[in-house]
C-alpha cells in the first residue's frame, strides 16, 4: 500500500464538500483546539492509517482502540480524560455541531484531510462519558475489479430501472461495494445519479455521469424530505443508503417502478431473508400486495460478509440472488426452498449461495475453515461441501478488498 505523506503541515480536518463545491467554512467558525494535550485527532488518524485500521474508537476513561482486520486493538496511549475529549470535539466539530451534540447527545458528521483521506464521525454519550468513533475512508473510489467483486455486479448496475439491494451486517463493506458500482456507471454510462447519504462517505467526481450527492444535515434538513424531493430532480439512478423504514421503502419502490434504478442497503444476513424483511415492515393484510410490488421491482439482492484472509488482509464473500422469472415465481409463491436451490444451481446467471463462496475460498487457502464456519449459515452443509470438493491447486481467485479502500460502513 502506498503511504501518503501526512506531516504536521497537513491542515486541520474540515467539513466534507464535493471537489467542485465551494471551500469549507473558515476555520474561525470552529472552536480553537486547546494545547493541554499532545494527542490530537489528526495524530490518531495518522497512526491508525499507518496500522491499516478501519475505525478509531475514543471514549472517556479508556485508551484509544483501533479496529484492525475486524479486531478491536487497544493502543498504548493513556486513558482519555474529559478535558482531552472536549479538545477532540473542538478539533472536529463546529460550534453549531457542538451545541447540537450537547442537546441531542449524539451526532453524525464527516471531516476530511485534503489530499489524504476522509473520516465519518459519530459522537455519542455513554454510561462512562462521551465517545467518538471515526471511520477512515479513502479519497479514491475503488473499482469493482480492484475490490475483486463478482463481475455480475457490472451487469446488474447497467439496468435502466429496478431495485438493487446490498445487504449484510455492520462493517461488511456495503458502502464500498455500492461506491464501486457507482464508479462503474460513472465511467461507462451517461446518467444523472443522485445520492442521499447520512453522511456522505465516498466523494464521486462527475465523469460521463452527472453525480449529485446530498448529505442529511448539510444539504437537506431531513432524510424523508430529501426522499420526497428526489423524484423531482430528474434522476436516472438513486442511492438511498439504508432502507430504514416504511417511508424509505415506499419511496424506493415508487422510484423503481417509475423508470429509475435504485440502490439501497439493509442489515439482513441472507438474500432470501431480505425479501421477508421488507415484507415484515407491512401489516399482514398488506403483505400479499406488497410482495407483488417488491418482486416486480427487484433486480437483485447481494448479501455480503467480510472475512480475514490468511495473508493478513480481508476478503468479501457474497450470496447473490437475481430475480429471474423462475426466481420471481418461487418467491411470489413463498417457496423459499426451491428459491434457495435455484440460487445454488443457476450459476450461469451469476447466482450463488454463501456456502458456495465460502467453500471456494477455503479450498483456495484464502480463508481458514474456522473463520468460514463462523460466517456460514449452515456449518454442516459447509463441511460436506469442502469434503466433496476436495483441494484443487489449479484454482485461482482474485476476489479481495484492497486495503487502501477500507470503508466498511456500520450502517
Amino acid at each position: 500500500m502506498t503511504q501518503v505523506d501526512f506531516s504536521e503541515s497537513v491542515p486541520s480536518p474540515v467539513k466534507m464538500t464535493p471537489p467542485a463545491a465551494p471551500p469549507p467554512p473558515p476555520m474561525s467558525k470552529r472552536t480553537p483546539a486547546r494545547s493541554t494535550s499532545s494527542i490530537t485527532i489528526r495524530q490518531l488518524v495518522k497512526d491508525a492509517y499507518a496500522k491499516q485500521a478501519s475505525d478509531i474508537h475514543l471514549r472517556v476513561g479508556e485508551p484509544a482502540r483501533y479496529r484492525v482486520r475486524g479486531q478491536m486493538i487497544r493502543q498504548s496511549q493513556p486513558a482519555i480524560t474529559l478535558e482531552m475529549f472536549e479538545q477532540f470535539l473542538a478539533e472536529v466539530l463546529t460550534l453549531e455541531q457542538r451545541d447540537r451534540f450537547q442537546t441531542e447527545k449524539e451526532l453524525d458528521t464527516a471531516i476530511y484531510y485534503p489530499g489524504f483521506l476522509r473520516c465519518r464521525v459519530n459522537c455519542f454519550e455513554t454510561l462512562t462519558g462521551g465517545a467518538i468513533v471515526l471511520r477512515l475512508i479513502s479519497l479514491e473510489v475503488p473499482t469493482i475489479d480492484r475490490l475483486g467483486l463478482p463481475s455480475v455486479l457490472k451487469h446488474l448496475v447497467s439496468h435502466q430501472q429496478g431495485l438493487i439491494l446490498v445487504t449484510g451486517p455492520t462493517g461488511s463493506g456495503k458502502s464500498t461495494s455500492i461506491a464501486a458500482m457507482i464508479r462503474h456507471l460513472n465511467e461507462t454510462d451517461h446518467r444523472h445519479i443522485v445520492t442521499i447519504e447520512d453522511p456522505i462517505e465516498y466523494v464521486h467526481t462527475s465523469q460521463n455521469c452527472l453525480i449529485s450527492q446530498r448529505e442529511v444535515g448539510l444539504h437537506t434538513h431531513e432524510f424523508n424530505q430529501a426522499l420526497r424531493a428526489v423524484l423531482r430532480e430528474d434522476p436516472d439512478v438513486i442511492l438511498i443508503g439504508e432502507m430504514r423504514d416504511r417511508v424509505t421503502i415506499d419511496t424506493a419502490l415508487k422510484a423503481a417502478q417509475t423508470g429509475h434504478l435504485v440502490l439501497g442497503t439493509l442489515h439482513t444476513k441472507g438474500a432470501i431473508s431480505t425479501v421477508n424483511r421488507l415484507l415484515n415492515i407491512y401489516s399482514p393484510d398488506e403483505q400479499p400486495a406488497m410482495r407483488i410490488q417488491i418482486l416486480e421491482s427487484l433486480i437483485s439482492v447481494v448479501s455480503q460478509q467480510l472475512l480475514p484472509t490468511t495473508d493478513g488482509r480481508r476478503t468479501a464473500v457474497h450470496e447473490i440472488l437475481i430475480n429471474t422469472p423462475a426466481m420471481q415465481d418461487y418467491l411470489l409463491k413463498g417457496n423459499e426452498t426451491d428459491a434457495f436451490q435455484l440460487m445454488e444451481t443457476d450459476t450461469n446467471e451469476g447466482m450463488q449461495v454463501m456456502n458456495q463462496a465460502l467453500c471456494e475460498l477455503i479450498l483456495l487457502g484464502r480463508i481458514t475453515p474456522e473463520d468460514a464456519v463462523k460466517a456460514s449459515p449452515d456449518m454442516g452443509d459447509l463441511r460436506r461441501r469442502v469434503r466433496n470438493e476436495g483441494y484443487d491447486p489449479g484454482r485461482s481467485s482474485n476476489r479481495e478488498f484492497d486495503p487502501s479502500a477500507r470503508d466498511y460502513r456500520p450502517s
